[in-house]
């Protein structure tokens, strides 16, 4: 299973920040740069990962993860269409796919991923999106219909709503902007740690 706290950030100068706060699952989510700036990036999150004892994923940079040797590829729906999917496999890496709606959610589960992402949970400003908030009703008919496999909510989520994120079926809370925007990105870190170990 997943840890319950999935923190994602644009960057591995983050990591270094913030796995010190307890971390124990992050993404590495960066969408622009030429492949060796990008390789650089994954290689660096990989190590600081592995050093404090994390799970890392990277988003989108399936074939730079394999190279790497990563834990996770997260990828979204428009991904799946170039996505070598047996060559993840085959490399030993796990899959989590983003899904918002249940056309979305029929077409991650024919790859037999190890989790699913349901999105936004919440109005949420780190992107424009087509799909409106799902709330916490969309929340438990996703768990119902992907059994054991890890649900990952994510998109407006404060250490506020994850008790009744949980409690609506999930298994772990992602989030961007409620700790990279925060004034003390590390506290409100070690703040969703302390709050999601105690099974909130």
């Amino acid at each position: 299973m997943l840890d319950p706290f999935y923190l994602i950030v644009d960057s591995a100068a983050w990591l270094r920040r913030l796995l010190p706060c307890g971390v124990k699952l992050a993404q590495l989510r960066v969408k622009e740069g030429e492949e060796a700036f990008l390789r650089g990036e994954i290689i660096a999150a990989r190590n600081l990962c592995k050093a404090a004892g994390a799970q890392l994923v990277v988003n989108d940079h399936w074939k730079l993860a394999i190279q790497t040797g990563c834990d996770y590829a997260h990828l979204g729906q428009e991904d799946l269409d170039s996505a070598d999917i047996p060559a993840i496999r085959k490399a030993g890496i796990k899959l989590g796919l983003s899904t918002h709606d249940e056309a979305e959610l029929d077409r991650a589960l024919s790859f037999d991923p190890d989790y699913v992402a349901l999105g936004p949970v919440y109005p949420t400003i780190l992107k424009q999106m087509r799909f409106g908030p799902q709330g916490l009703e969309r929340v438990t008919q996703w768990k119902k219909t992907i059994g054991k496999r890890a649900l990952v909510a994510i998109g407006g989520i404060t250490v506020e709503r994850a008790p009744g994120i949980f409690a609506a079926g999930a298994d772990c809370v992602s989030l961007v902007t409620d700790v990279s925007l925060n004034k003390d990105p590390e506290a409100r870190a070690r703040q969703w740690v302390a709050a999601t170990r105690a099974g909130a």
